[in-house]
């Protein structure tokens, strides 16, 4: 599954675990919300985080959603490095709107 999308999903609880804070009026239970969305942004920048081990296995999976086609070993690892720094870029700023 595309990284981007992933993050995205994460990002989309998140916001909606912070409305519901905003209708809960005990205190303890929202603050520990707002703990569980903190690990929620966490989770996303770590599944983003683009280093070889992550790009290698995004790239064997875009590789197969292609029918293994030889010869485009590359192409597939840049844009498994893309998907990426895309997600990557999408979990750093969710503090700006989650």
């Amino acid at each position: 599954m595309n990284p981007i999308s992933i993050v995205a999903s994460v990002l989309a609880k998140a916001r909606k675990y912070r409305k519901l804070t905003r209708m809960i009026d005990d205190r303890e239970t929202a603050r520990r919300i707002l703990e569980l969305i903190e690990e929620l942004k966490q989770g996303a920048l770590a599944l983003a985080k683009p280093d070889e081990e992550h790009i290698r296995v995004r790239a064997r999976e875009i590789w197969d959603e292609n029918g293994r086609p030889p010869g485009r070993d590359e192409e597939f690892w840049y844009q498994a490095e893309r998907e990426l720094r895309e997600a990557e870029e999408l979990a750093k700023h969710a503090g700006e709107d989650a």
